[in-house]
């Protein structure tokens, strides 16, 4: 019978080799998991989302501001709010027009004008010019008008009295806010509003930057105090 030589203790004879009473055993700690999202990285793309939002909001507050109060005054026009379908379907109910006085030379056949029903009378209506004539009394220009979305000619001819001035640009749907903000509440609503988003913006981004630093701080510290314990206890 051939004899086999044991092997090496804890390799061939399947034993395990204990460790000796002079051996420290040092615990093996679990790796961290790479799937958790860390804190401070959630905080920073919350931050992140919520300044882009509130850039966005101020930017959009402000470029009504333009649209409906700074353009306007510096052409010495004036925003209406389409009331009526009798424009549609250019202009439906709710768009925000904006009228700038324009001489009465400058208005021919297609123009899309803002006049007077009655002559002195503050009630307007906004019509396209389907034709320019000229009284033959009076030599003055007369301009008749009609609605898009109407069948017939309004009644009378219009006279440059009467003329507010020509759609120099409309926005959809911005004159249902037009109609409700009247323009003195507008005049400074617009720019507190304004100023309230700006202010907040300033105060997101300075909390995003404080809560970026932070973070940091909080990774150092952590990668440091990992460092300490991982180094192996010193032998006696």
């Amino acid at each position: 019978m051939s004899a086999q030589s044991p092997g090496p203790r804890g390799e061939d004879s399947g034993e395990r080799a204990e460790p000796r009473a002079d051996e420290s055993v040092e615990p093996v700690e679990p790796a961290p998991s790479q799937s958790a999202p860390r804190p401070g990285r959630t905080r920073e793309v919350a931050g992140a989302l919520l300044n882009g939002l509130s850039v966005g909001v101020l930017l959009l507050i402000l470029g009504l501001g333009v649209i409906t109060v700074a353009l306007p005054a510096l052409v010495g026009g004036m925003p209406l709010s389409v009331l009526t379908g009798s424009m549609r379907p250019t202009l439906p109910p709710g768009t925000l027009v904006v009228v700038k006085p324009v001489p009465v030379e400058e208005i021919g056949v297609g123009d899309v004008i803002t006049f007077q029903i009655e002559s002195g009378k503050p009630a307007v209506v906004t019509h396209r010019v389907i034709a320019r004539s000229v009284d033959s009394a009076s030599g003055e220009v007369r301009f008749t008008t009609q609605g898009d979305a109407n069948n017939t000619p309004d009644p009378e001819p219009v006279r440059p009295a009467q003329v507010r001035g020509k759609v120099w640009y409309a926005v959809p749907y911005l004159g249902w806010v037009n109609q409700a903000v009247d323009g003195q509440t507008r005049s400074w609503a617009i720019p507190v509003l304004a100023g309230v988003l700006f202010l907040y913006a300033a105060w997101t981004v300075g909390s995003g930057v404080r809560d970026r630093r932070r973070a940091k701080r909080e990774r150092v510290e952590r990668d440091a105090s990992s460092r300490e314990s991982s180094s192996p206890p010193p032998r006696t």
